[in-house]
């Protein structure tokens, strides 16, 4: 039977089990989950927070991962400045990016979720607005919400993902897991 685990990932821990080859250690899964071969479907980089989904079957690991089923993931993402509905209409267009043009995005603006405190906490600037925005893709470049965001001229200040296809955070909490059926 396969096993399928929730994780909502904390900023600043790696998506990986061990952390070789660096001087420094900085925290990774084995901090939180003691399970025997589940290994993360996908990446979630350390400055980002949430949803990291963890699995022992090889078929459902890259039916999540592979940008080839278009699994769409969805984030809230805190920007800098005020998004006006031009910059989300080029997000819903797709935006160039190095790597060529994305795919379009479903976004919208959002007031500010209800969610845990980030350590560290974001820096406020009392000069600077900010917003929220929820935002769907369905492709898994390297950094791209962030990447997309700031293409529309809103950097990105908190990546939180929410939701991957039909699994979601809901009350999960900071730093714990679940399984869930597969």
């Amino acid at each position: 039977m396969s096993q399928l685990i929730l994780f909502n990932k904390p900023f600043g821990v790696l998506s990986q089990f061990t952390d070789r080859g660096t001087q420094t250690t900085r925290p990774t899964l084995s901090a939180y989950i003691d399970l025997p071969d589940v290994y993360p479907a996908g990446r979630l980089d350390r400055d980002s927070e949430g949803l990291l989904l963890l699995t022992d079957d090889g078929k459902l690991q890259s039916r999540i991962a592979d940008p080839k089923y278009k699994m769409p993931k969805t984030y809230l993402v805190q920007v800098e400045g005020n998004v006006e509905e031009g910059c989300l209409d080029q997000l819903r267009q797709g935006v160039r990016l190095k790597d060529g043009l994305t795919r379009p995005a479903d976004v919208e603006r959002i007031d500010a979720p209800d969610l845990w405190p980030r350590d560290p906490p974001v820096r406020y600037r009392k000069t600077v607005p900010d917003c929220w925005l929820q935002l769907t893709i369905r492709e898994g470049r390297n950094r791209q919400a962030r990447r997309m965001t700031a293409a529309v001229g809103h950097p990105t200040l908190r990546l939180v993902r929410w939701r991957i296809g039909e699994w979601g955070l809901d009350d999960l909490p900071s730093g714990e897991w679940r399984k869930v059926p597969v």
